[in-house]
């Protein structure tokens, strides 16, 4: 049996998919959700499919090996990304080499890196007069948003959408993909 940690920092709808979709699994399960954010929507979400969650600090995340402790003594595989804030630090990407992963809200590499998360991407796709945007489906490596693409899927963007109505259509695509996108790359590890 793989074990899948999830790592999500806002309302954990990625997260909630994902719990969906292994709850049941023969191959796979979430073993934990862990998280920045002591209030994030994704601790709820967890707790009503069982799945235990770990909260930690940004300074513990960058600078100890408690978080990679806590991945180890849960037996972890394989790390999905679900809405997740942070960078993820050298010894986690060491650790968990091409096993892990991120979704991303735009077509990369267009619209990716520091700071370029949630409705910023969106508004960026709008301000540049983009017909399509969708997701990025990617490996984790020390840069953000340049890991090695593993599927993308696209939607197409009206002249009269507005950030919110862009956000939608990503999260419909989101939502459908990742799930099946991590089973796959978690089957084949």
């Amino acid at each position: 049996m793989k074990n899948i940690a999830v790592f999500a920092s806002g309302s954990g709808t990625n997260a909630e998919k994902i719990f969906e979709r292994f709850a049941q699994h023969k191959a796979m399960q979430v073993g934990m959700l862990l998280t920045n954010n002591p209030k994030a929507g994704a601790i709820a979400r967890a707790a009503r499919f069982g799945v235990p969650a770990k909260i930690f600090d940004k300074h513990t995340l960058l600078h100890t090996s408690l978080v990679l402790q806590w991945l180890q003594e849960a037996s972890i595989d394989f790390i999905v990304l679900a809405g997740f804030l942070l960078k993820v630090p050298d010894n986690l990407i060491q650790a968990y080499p091409n096993r892990i992963v991120n979704i991303h809200p735009a077509l990369l590499p267009a619209y990716g890196g520091k700071g370029m998360y949630g409705v910023r991407v969106h508004q960026a796709v709008i301000a540049a007069k983009e017909t399509s945007t969708g997701i990025t489906i990617h490996l984790v490596n020390e840069n953000y948003d340049e890991g090695k693409i593993i599927f993308q899927a696209n939607c197409p963007v009206e002249a009269t959408d507005t950030p919110e109505q862009v956000a939608n259509k990503v999260h419909q695509l989101e939502h459908q993909y990742y799930p099946e996108v991590i089973e796959k790359l978690v089957t084949q590890s």
